[in-house]
């Protein structure tokens, strides 16, 4: 028990505020051994301060030990580095525009440079079909209006992603796609059942999964016609529709557990461990370490009092050091 409880760091991957990594953030990662850090634009100006940012962080882990070094370059809005290579056109305008071919060689063009500067994850491809356009989360970052359009870049971008040697994350499961509010301020509730689900929001991550995906991203919505519990502290949700009928047994990542959405799960504290007690194996924060610093002592005093399964944990820091070692076979979780 001991032995998994001195590697609770590795469930937890956070980002940053500024510049440059802070000195308390630092000597976190490295303390706790924390499985990965995430870059946003504040973090990433400049190519440059991209790698030395990245450099920096590499530097306080042992020999042997690999972070994940993560960033959402979707292309589009959400890209964290801009201009080329690394930035490229929106979803919508490759679904609706540009077209396949084009994606495939700007968005292999855009990963094997992100690789060049340091980063292994991105939190890309979205697998979300548009079906409301005035839903402001998913503006121009979904690749189409049907299941079947979706899914053929979500394979694509899966596997490219793969051969320029870095990890992808489908995201947001179920399917953000029908829900009209943004889960970063609220939490959004989707009107479908689970037989609509898979007829439509399913086919894309499927497809994804199929293509060779490394791991998902959930999102703080609830489904009011599956048990109306937000996805993100839902293990019904999770164990049926993610490990029973897709079949995945990768890693499975929140979204940023600060977001508005979250907020009824409880503190900050109280939103990590029902995460992680749905059956998530990565939980993720966004640029507010103080908060992530927080849930981290709540999750290991509630490790202490037993409201967490140490098989779980052993579970998900396998699924970690799996996924991990398929960057790196000289890592050691």
């Amino acid at each position: 028990m001991q032995e998994f409880r001195n590697r609770i760091g590795q469930l937890f991957v956070l980002g940053f505020k500024g510049a440059q990594p802070p000195r308390d953030f630092l000597d976190f990662i490295a303390e706790e051994k924390v499985g990965g850090v995430i870059l946003f634009g504040q973090n990433c100006a400049s190519y440059q301060m991209a790698a030395d940012n990245i450099a920096l962080i590499r530097s306080q882990y042992d020999k042997g030990s690999m972070p994940f070094i993560a960033v959402d370059q979707e292309g589009g809005r959400v890209s964290r580095l801009r201009k080329a290579p690394a930035e490229i056109r929106s979803a919508a305008d490759y679904a609706n525009e540009i077209g396949i071919e084009k994606f495939a060689e700007d968005f292999s063009r855009a990963v094997t440079f992100l690789e060049s500067l340091g980063f292994n994850l991105n939190l890309a491809p979205v697998a979300d079909i548009e079906l409301h356009s005035v839903n402001p989360c998913l503006k121009d970052r979904c690749y189409g209006q049907t299941s079947e359009q979706v899914a053929e870049f979500v394979k694509k971008a899966v596997s490219l992603t793969g051969s320029a040697g870095m990890l992808s994350c489908l995201k947001h499961f179920p399917g953000l796609g029908a829900a009209v509010t943004d889960p970063h301020t609220e939490t959004p509730v989707v009107d479908y059942d689970e037989l609509i689900w898979r007829q439509r929001e399913m086919i894309p991550f499927a497809a994804g999964i199929e293509a060779g995906a490394d791991m998902i991203m959930t999102t703080h919505m609830r489904m009011s016609s599956f048990n109306n519990e937000i996805v993100t502290g839902s293990s019904h949700i999770i164990d049926t529709l993610l490990r029973t009928m897709l079949n995945f047994d990768g890693p499975v990542i929140t979204d940023d557990l600060t977001m508005g959405g979250a907020s009824p799960l409880g503190s900050i504290g109280e939103r990590t461990v029902k995460a992680f007690n749905a059956g998530h194996d990565l939980l993720l924060f966004g640029p507010d370490h103080e908060s992530a610093m927080l849930a981290y002592d709540y999750f290991v005093d509630a490790f202490d009092r037993g409201e967490i399964d140490p098989d779980r944990v052993k579970t998900s820091l396998g699924r970690v050091s799996g996924i991990k070692f398929k960057l790196d076979s000289s890592f050691v979780c």
